[in-house]
């Protein structure tokens, strides 16, 4: 009878009730533990140590006095900030910068990488897939001195060929308040596009190839497996990297918008991150500089754990 010279069956409960030796598993992956430790020792000592200095934000901070003997007031420069006649400014740049962001530079990669995905010939995706790389290597400065060559009212090549297309005036660009998004969001693009498409070309290569065969059986075109397989394939991805985004929305890129500043476009360039700048260091405001820096960390943690909820309930994986 073959039920009676079966194995008898493993209880499940001595199964789930095992737990792995945890000295073991150290000592079998000690390599990639100690691997781990150079980011932990980068991670402690250039973010948590200086988390220290925070307490300013609360102290009418002396350099001479120090930590201890400073005047703490509260929530003074908290008030100040939301009182003040520059939150309203700071606040309006820097959501607007952060609301061109989503619409134009968070989709290029996936747009970017889709079309990648798509070539046939590999020598060319390759090729291209490089060229689009190299932008982010070079320095904001870099990338700011190229936008001054080009678009400067003097020298600039293309302002000269956008002057001889169109006539009348011509258009200084790197100083008219009204072309500084536009320039900031390009010169991102320009930079960052490239290196993020690596990340969802990835994702893109772990698409299962069967999916896309029985597709092309249910007389799938390439648009509808782009729509119905590709996207839902990567979909966590972009859920993840729009968590992340939503972090540092506040966030902008202070090398970039600093270097793209001048006393003619100050009013519309003044994002948070160069306003701490501006009055920390030059101005020597530590405590009220560092109350500021403070409320954009606090803002960026809130929207992350906000968006993890949100992208939780809507269904998908989240970030933690």
């Amino acid at each position: 009878m073959a039920t009676d010279l079966a194995p008898p069956p493993v209880k499940a409960a001595k199964v789930a009730g095992h737990k792995p030796d945890r000295a073991r598993t150290l000592w079998r992956y000690r390599w990639l533990y100690l691997l781990l430790i150079p980011g932990l020792a980068y991670f402690f000592v250039f973010k948590y140590v200086p988390m220290r200095g925070l307490q300013i934000a609360f102290q009418d901070f002396v350099p001479f006095l120090g930590y201890n003997g400073s005047e703490w007031v509260g929530f003074k420069h908290f008030v100040d900030l939301f009182t003040g006649p520059d939150f309203n400014r700071l606040m309006y740049n820097t959501l607007y910068l952060a609301f061109l962001n989503v619409i134009f530079v968070f989709p290029a990669p996936i747009i970017v990488a889709l079309m990648l995905n798509e070539l046939r010939i590999n020598i060319l995706k390759r090729s291209v897939q490089s060229l689009i790389y190299i932008p982010h290597f070079l320095s904001w400065t870099i990338v700011a001195s190229l936008t001054y060559i080009l678009f400067s009212v003097d020298y600039g090549v293309l302002a000269g060929w956008v002057h001889e297309f169109l006539g009348g005036q011509k258009i200084d660009y790197v100083a008219q308040p009204d072309w500084f998004r536009p320039i900031i969001i390009l010169q991102t693009l320009w930079k960052t596009t490239g290196w993020t498409t690596i990340i969802y070309l990835a994702a893109l290569a772990g698409v299962n190839a069967e999916l896309y065969e029985a597709a092309r059986m249910d007389g799938a075109g390439r648009w509808r497996q782009l729509w119905h397989v590709t996207l839902p394939a990567i979909r966590p991805t972009i859920v993840v990297m729009a968590i992340l985004m939503s972090g540092n929305l506040l966030d902008m890129s202070f090398e970039q918008i600093w270097l793209m500043t001048n006393n003619l476009n100050r009013g519309t360039a003044d994002v948070f991150d160069t306003f701490v700048y501006y009055v920390g260091i030059n101005q020597g405001a530590f405590s009220y500089a560092t109350a500021v820096g403070l409320f954009k960390g606090v803002v960026g943690v809130l929207l992350i754990f906000g968006s993890n909820w949100l992208a939780k309930r809507l269904g998908q994986r989240g970030l933690f």
